[in-house]
């Protein structure tokens, strides 16, 4: 994924840096993301074998955070569904040369003859 362009989506569709490094750069939180859940989840594990009051109570406020970091997972997903469409999008009419509505229709206009 080095150079100015990525190639190899779709049909050939190019992207250029800026939108590569986002990708990435989403990329690297949630992973990041994911690997705190799993510490997480090992925490509130052994916790929860201890059977330990304090720990079980403690398992609480873990949950709440694991949540949170799940929910945190969905929208950088969901920011990353967008921001490829968008390029996408971008990509599509810069190729077509028109502009394209949300519907997919072009935005521009036919010239009867008359």
């Amino acid at each position: 994924m080095e150079g100015s362009i990525f190639t190899g989506i779709g049909n050939g569709t190019q992207l250029d840096t800026k939108v590569v490094q986002t990708f990435q750069k989403s990329f690297v939180q949630v992973q990041d993301i994911l690997d705190q859940n799993r510490l997480l989840i090992n925490e509130i594990n052994q916790n929860h074998e201890s059977k330990i009051p304090d720990n079980l109570s403690r398992n609480v406020g873990l949950i709440r955070e694991l949540n949170s970091n799940i929910r945190r997972v969905v929208d950088l997903y969901a920011d990353l569904s967008s921001s490829f469409s968008r390029s996408m999008e971008a990509s599509s009419e810069a190729e077509s040369g028109g502009t394209l509505k949300s519907d997919g229709k072009s935005s521009e206009k036919r010239i009867r003859s008359g």
